[in-house]
């Protein structure tokens, strides 16, 4: 049996958000996902301009970053809560977070791809 070395989602996005806190950026975490496994949607906001939506995935070598969802366009924030919405209902151990930020930056760490 193959041994997983990687840590639980959830301590993994704890860690994150005690930073933001210390930051003081404002996050709401829409969706608790899956403890251990699950993946990660985030929703970057910024008020009266939309939002942005990146996904959580892995690329063909294994490493984990950002998928960028609506082609990088800055949506309204209907839309980006319709497809969270859709997504969740596919997907109940995927964790949502909204970050508001007036630069749409993604505060974790990985690549884009």
């Amino acid at each position: 049996m193959e041994e997983d070395d990687r840590i639980p989602t959830a301590l993994w996005i704890d860690a994150h958000l005690r930073r933001l806190t210390q930051d003081g950026v404002s996050y709401y975490i829409a969706n608790k996902g899956a403890h251990v496994s699950g993946t990660v949607m985030l929703k970057l906001f910024a008020p009266g301009q939309g939002a942005k939506l990146l996904q959580q995935q892995r690329n063909l070598d294994g490493e984990m970053g950002w998928m960028v969802l609506f082609k990088g366009e800055t949506v309204e924030e209907a839309r980006a809560d319709d497809y969270i919405r859709r997504a969740v209902d596919r997907d109940p151990d995927v964790w949502v977070i909204e970050i508001e930020d007036r630069n749409f930056m993604n505060p974790f760490e990985g690549k884009v791809f």
